[in-house]
């Protein structure tokens, strides 16, 4: 069996890597750094799932085309045509909860446009412009169908994990939780009951807030 993978970047900077236990962190860095010379070590694990922007960007803008990748087929560009406005608000809002969660854990890191421009992904650090005129996601095309990694993924895994580490710190996620419940409704699988990762999964929540910050 053959397959093949397109990678569409190879990161020079802004890219970080840390494992549990972090007692292995050298290692996973020295098989890392033979394809990504310059990754960089984290701080620990939730360093690394709160700088993940996957869940800040693919379901907002899955979600606001959804009426076009069903018409469409997915026939239009994911960044350039699925991005506006509307779109990068709805962005912001998810993004300003996650980096809120950074802060009540004393985690520091970046808000996605700044990341995406360190990358090399962006030349504008804004949530319209900087992902529609993106030199990095030129000719990325949208997904053919809503039951897709985008929002199984990103709101299923992970945004259904950040909202229940959220719990855990008391932060507030309103827009993470209407996210996971219109992306429910949309892909006809109901994120939020079948709880795919959560604190309890991960063995993670009986530990406390300084604890999770140096896991």
């Amino acid at each position: 069996m053959h397959a093949s993978v397109r990678i569409f970047h190879r990161l020079d900077t802004g890219f970080s890597a840390a494992a549990a236990p972090r007692s292995n962190t050298p290692h996973l860095l020295e098989v890392l750094r033979q394809v990504y010379r310059n990754t960089d070590e984290a701080a620990g694990i939730f360093q690394t799932t709160l700088q993940n922007g996957n869940p800040v960007i693919h379901p907002a803008v899955t979600l606001l085309n959804a009426a076009l990748i069903e018409r469409t087929g997915g026939d239009f560009m994911f960044y350039e045509e699925g991005v506006t406005e509307a779109v990068g608000r709805l962005m912001k809002a998810v993004d300003g909860e996650r980096l809120s969660l950074a802060r009540a854990l004393g985690v520091e890191i970046l808000a996605e446009p700044d990341l995406g421009v360190r990358q090399g992904y962006m030349s504008e650090s804004n949530y319209s412009t900087g992902y529609s005129t993106a030199p990095g996601f030129r000719g990325i095309k949208a997904q053919d169908e809503l039951h897709h990694r985008y929002l199984t993924e990103d709101v299923g895994y992970s945004m259904v994990f950040l909202t229940d580490l959220a719990r855990h710190l008391s932060v507030p996620t309103p827009t993470m939780d209407a996210v996971i419940r219109i992306a429910s409704i949309v892909a006809g699988e109901d994120f939020a009951t079948e709880r795919a990762r959560t604190m309890d999964k991960m063995g993670l929540s009986g530990l406390t807030r300084e604890q999770l910050a140096v896991y």
